[in-house]
């Protein structure tokens, strides 16, 4: 037993999220949504440090991180637990991040995410995004698009992740799981070498620089089902995140490729639930005639029209999603206040709660 996993034993039994080193400091835990020290621990100097990071380490991983100061990998604790590491060097020594990665891969259902989804996976073609910032369940919504197609369809699936989080089981589809680093150099790599691998659906573990959206774009215009995840909380700041990282010169192009491949976005935030916990709330934007319209004029602002026109195919708006949330009761007028793009909309239910 590795001297981390104790550790990792308090934060599986508090149901958090991730565990925070910093040398220096005691150990934290994420606890719904919250930043908690683990009550016990002293703060970790550097020897402490060294033993719990080196010790779970692969060695050749290791000596990336020492040459670079920053590295990302999966650690598999047991057959119940793995997780998503993050060590980085700085400025009082060294520092680490584990995200829980669940074993067990939760259905649409079980995340209670909405119905449309399914039509999504259900593309033989385009390009789909899942958006939001970093730690807002990204990755699970899309495991669990990705397992609804292994237990419905038979096709072959590529991920190109960094690292690998979800491990899929072959069921009636079968998997490539390949990571960034490992198995191949970059992300634009691994989707260069996809055109030769008669992939019927791609997944891109993060869409963040040109080559590797122009390339995931190419791919969903030849008829390859691409999943893609972008660090932005609205389709309309999606599209405009997409377009803006080409340059001046090709951005017609590109609103013409994303135009006809664009299938769907659907962008998640996860909320404080009141009594505890956290839910997820999803703005969802599916594709029709008047989008790609839209996209291809450059009137990026009838995208809000488009989406409250569209309530009959599953699309919503963030904001009307928080609405509904707060009417329930499952959030507080200040947690809808704070995740609101039109602040206005919230401002008086926040001040009566005050």
């Amino acid at each position: 037993m590795a001297q981390i996993d104790r550790l990792f034993d308090q934060l599986l039994a508090r149901g958090a999220s991730d565990l925070h080193l910093l040398q220096g400091q005691p150990p934290k835990i994420r606890e719904h949504g919250r930043l908690v020290a683990l009550a016990g621990e002293d703060p970790i100097d550097e020897a402490r440090m060294l033993a719990y990071l080196k010790e779970i380490c692969p060695p050749e991983k290791w000596t990336e991180f020492q040459a670079s100061n920053d590295l990302d990998f999966a650690y598999e604790k047991d057959e119940q637990a793995r997780f998503r590491a993050n060590y980085y060097g700085q400025l009082h020594g060294l520092g680490a991040v584990f995200r829980v990665i669940p074993t067990r891969i939760l259905t649409l259902q079980d995340l209670h995410l909405p119905e449309v989804l399914k039509s999504f996976a259900a593309l033989r073609a385009g390009l789909v995004l899942v958006t939001g910032p970093t730690g807002s369940g990204k990755s699970t919504t899309l495991a669990a698009i990705i397992d609804y197609i292994n237990e419905t369809s038979a096709r072959y699936i590529l991920t190109i992740e960094e690292p690998i989080e979800f491990v899929h089981p072959n069921k009636r589809s079968v998997f490539c799981q390949r990571e960034v680093g490992s198995d191949v150099r970059s992300f634009s790599d691994g989707l260069r070498t996809a055109t030769r691998q008669d992939c019927d659906v791609i997944l891109v573990g993060e869409m963040r620089d040109y080559e590797t959206i122009s390339l995931a774009l190419s791919a969903a215009a030849m008829g390859t089902l691409v999943f893609g995840t972008l660090h932005t909380n609205s389709a309309v700041k999606t599209i405009d995140r997409i377009i803006d990282v080409f340059p001046a010169d090709q951005q017609g192009m590109a609103r013409t490729l994303l135009a006809e491949s664009l299938r769907g976005i659907c962008a998640q935030l996860l909320l404080k639930k009141q009594g505890g916990g956290r839910i997820a709330a999803n703005e969802i934007l599916v594709a029709t005639p008047g989008l790609a319209a839209s996209i291809r004029e450059n009137n990026i602002s009838n995208i809000r029209n488009i989406i409250q026109g569209g309530k009959n195919l599953g699309m919503q708006m963030m904001d009307d999603v928080l609405a509904n949330y707060l009417k329930r009761e499952l959030i507080s007028p200040e947690e809808a206040y704070l995740k609101a793009q039109d602040k206005n909309r919230f401002k008086l239910q926040q001040a009566a709660a005050e």
